[in-house]
């Protein structure tokens, strides 16, 4: 379940019993699996695959950093808004902001770096140069 503009896309995620800890709130590291999804989902919709950059371009995608902030706390059975946008792209890199919601209330955003990634020697490499355009499209 997800939606684009040319500027972000977001995507709806249900909280599970296993995104939870012994408190029922979601573990903070799972905003970070949400993020993912939905960073992969927004490319999917694009038209660019991960598995067929690495197959095809041999180009991964490594996340090298990050930094984020916890507002409030979601809870099981919770359906969430994961909204994303690209706020830079480099020669190798994108960068994006990410927030996740419930009901339009703020519960954790982060600014998430991917590097591309030649899979052979898992050193810097160019973004490809498709992706690169459609991202360049999106930021206007």
């Amino acid at each position: 379940m997800s939606s684009s503009t040319p500027a972000e896309s977001t995507l709806r995620i249900r909280v599970y019993y296993e995104d939870t800890d012994a408190g029922g709130v979601v573990f903070y590291a799972n905003y970070l699996k949400f993020f993912e999804r939905a960073r992969t989902e927004w490319l999917r919709e694009l038209g660019v695959e991960q598995s067929n950059l690495a197959r095809d371009e041999g180009r991964l995608f490594v996340v090298t950093n990050l930094d984020m902030a916890y507002r409030k706390p979601a809870r099981l059975d919770d359906l969430l808004t994961i909204t994303s946008r690209v706020t830079r792209l480099g020669g190798a890199s994108i960068n994006f902001a990410q927030r996740a919601s419930r009901d339009g209330e703020l519960l954790a955003e982060g600014q998430i770096q991917v590097c591309c990634v030649d899979s052979a020697r898992m050193r810097p490499a160019e973004l490809p140069p498709a992706l690169r355009a459609k991202l360049e499209f999106l930021q206007g």
